[in-house]
């Protein structure tokens, strides 16, 4: 990527980091009816059970991502967006990746997700198959809708050293 991208853990405080996430709500507004849209608002993404990380190009918020612990060893991707001015620049990418990379790191075997179905997430879905998430049933309190793809990958978990 030719643009200077930094990953931190998200400051949900900022304004601009509200002001993006309002702007997510808002696109993804006319994809589904209210029952089906499953973005977490800016409330919800201040949970104890939530880690979230931004990106910014020239101090300015271009993605963000969050992980939302599910159960024990399962966690739910949630809040994936790029700034649609910088998107099909691996911002995405980059950022998927620190998620995994946090889900490895606490060990946790299996990440899911929910999308839409509607072609505006169709370079999301393309990307998370890319990273190796597979098509599956709802899980956790999700049920079957046709405006929702749900999606789950498998995470190999380091077996405890024997002392």
């Amino acid at each position: 990527m030719s643009t200077d991208v930094t990953v931190r853990a998200a400051d949900l405080e900022a304004r601009d980091l509200g002001a993006f996430l309002a702007a997510h709500l808002a696109e993804l507004e006319p994809t589904a009816p209210p029952e089906s849209r499953h973005a977490l608002d800016l409330e919800g993404l201040r949970s104890p059970a939530v880690r979230m990380w931004e990106a910014r190009v020239a101090g300015e918020v271009a993605g963000t991502i969050a992980l939302a612990d599910l159960a024990p060893g399962h966690a739910e991707l949630k809040s994936l967006r790029t700034s649609p001015a910088l998107r099909g620049r691996g911002i995405g990418a980059l950022l998927l990746e620190v998620a995994l990379d946090d889900a490895r790191s606490r060990q946790l075997g299996r990440v899911s997700l929910e999308t839409g179905s509607a072609p505006l997430f169709d370079p999301a879905r393309r990307l998370y198959a890319r990273r190796g998430f597979t098509v599956c049933g709802p899980f956790g309190s999700y049920v079957e809708d046709p405006h929702s793809v749900f999606m789950t990958l498998e995470l190999p978990v380091a077996e405890p050293v024997a002392g």
